[in-house]
């Protein structure tokens, strides 16, 4: 992995504020570069991901500067760096784990997804002629999955009033789907 140092910012009080020379830089890699990659390698297990987070604890010691008061603690503050770098992507990495994206049910053929879309839009329609409070209720049920009681908290209303709205505006939904030719399955799609 050879070292690649960042171009110093354009500012002047930018430019004044970092002390390391590419030289300087340059003898910090070749020193403790290896030993930086080992850890992340264990620590990410992606050898990758460990040249990458190495990269990155270099690129963020070039525009410390002066910041770092002890220069000869530029070894500590890699590995420190290093860390905190494999920590990141660590919690990145379980976040993504836990929150997989969506798969298609199937793969469906373009006549379908264009009855199906036409469908969804009956729906739409259906449920935009609903009254304001039917229409709350079944889109925070059934578009932001919220519970009886979470929507009686978030329109103040008693949850028998939730239930009693959801009940008529299905029932009308239904009723205008199958005025159009739609059968159950429409609703419950």
């Amino acid at each position: 992995m050879a070292l690649v140092v960042p171009d110093p910012p354009s500012t002047a009080m930018a430019v004044s504020d970092l002390s390391w020379t590419t030289a300087d830089l340059a003898t910090l890699y070749t020193e403790h570069a290896p030993r930086l990659l080992r850890l992340a390698g264990v620590l990410v297990r992606d050898p990758g991901a460990a040249e990458d987070v190495v990269q990155e604890a270099f690129v963020r010691l070039a525009v410390a500067g002066r910041r770092l008061r002890e220069p000869d603690r530029a070894g500590a503050y890699l590995r420190t760096t290093v860390v905190n770098l494999c920590r990141n992507r660590w919690r990145h990495r379980s976040v993504v784990e836990r929150h997989p994206p969506e798969q298609p049910l199937s793969n469906s053929s373009a006549e379908d997804d264009a009855l199906r879309s036409s469908a969804q839009r009956q729906v739409v329609d259906a449920l935009r002629s609903l009254p304001t409070r039917q229409r709350e209720c079944l889109v925070l049920r059934y578009w932001m999955g919220l519970s009886e009681s979470e929507i009686a908290g978030t329109l103040g209303i008693a949850g028998g009033s939730v239930k009693t709205h959801m009940k008529r505006g299905l029932a009308a939904i239904e009723r205008r789907l199958r005025a159009a030719g739609h059968g159950e399955d429409a609703v419950h799609d």
